[in-house]
């Protein structure tokens, strides 16, 4: 198993592409602390998966947006499993308005979000990191919109290119520790959020138009993605962004 005794944070695991970075995370032999927010049964799913494979897990309430839920987040980790050795950003939110009329209130949950958020968990992660030694790794849950627009969607796609310039910067600051920090861009993932866009024939026939693969991916397919990166296999891949989107972003680059 690739990730045999070690232990990860992955933030917003509690559905979609978190829960199947948590879960594939579980299969390889980690222990996972599932990050969520507020209601405790938004991370039951998970974890009643991850101990029905086995495997060793722990719910935290944290929001990432508030420093002393991440540094508890963090401690919380080390006291019941002994050390940190992976962490993954991927808890994120997004509204859409059209930029004239985006309220400012909207933007700066966004921004504490899928910005502030990435920065204090990295900041906190690789601390612990550095103390107990032995390096370790980052994962960013970006998007293909850190290098794609997207109109009514300004403030998420601010967040996910401020998030490639964040990883950019730290992966060289962290590199002499051997901390690794990566971002993950996925494209059109399909997950159960997204069931008002697959009723939709025309919306989702519009999508799909855009992807040279013809399909939507899967929030597997971007956990086997992590996986990797967390592994030793990906000891020395560090500082970009690997996108998974079956051409999604090249196809928009030649229209």
């Amino acid at each position: 198993m690739l990730l045999q005794g070690k232990t990860a944070v992955v933030t917003g695991a509690g559905t979609g592409i978190g829960q199947a970075i948590a879960l594939a995370f579980a299969q390889e032999g980690a222990a996972v602390v599932v990050d969520y927010v507020g209601n405790a049964s938004v991370a039951k799913d998970t974890i009643t998966k991850i101990e029905a494979m086995g495997g060793k897990s722990l719910a935290i309430d944290a929001d990432i947006s508030i420093q002393d839920q991440v540094n508890s987040l963090i401690h919380q980790t080390v006291s019941a499993f002994g050390k940190l050795d992976i962490f993954v950003n991927n808890a994120g939110i997004e509204k859409k308005y059209a930029f004239l009329d985006y309220p400012l209130e909207e933007w700066q949950k966004i921004v504490a979000v899928n910005l502030t958020g990435p920065f204090l968990s990295s900041q906190a992660a690789a601390r612990q990191m550095i103390a107990q030694g032995g390096g370790g790794r980052i994962i960013n849950i970006s998007s293909i919109h850190e290098d794609l627009p997207m109109p009514t969607n300004a403030p998420y796609c601010a967040t996910k290119g401020g998030l490639r310039m964040l990883m950019r910067t730290i992966a060289v600051e962290l590199a002499p520790h051997q901390i690794t920090v990566n971002n993950i861009g996925p494209g059109a993932i399909y997950t159960p959020i997204d069931k008002d866009v697959e009723s939709d024939a025309k919306l989702n026939d519009r999508i799909l138009a855009e992807i040279p693969m013809g399909r939507w991916g899967k929030p597997e397919e971007v956990a086997q993605l992590a996986v990797y990166l967390a592994s030793e296999h990906a000891a020395y891949v560090t500082g970009s962004t690997h996108f998974i989107d079956g051409g999604m972003l090249r196809n928009a680059g030649s229209l």
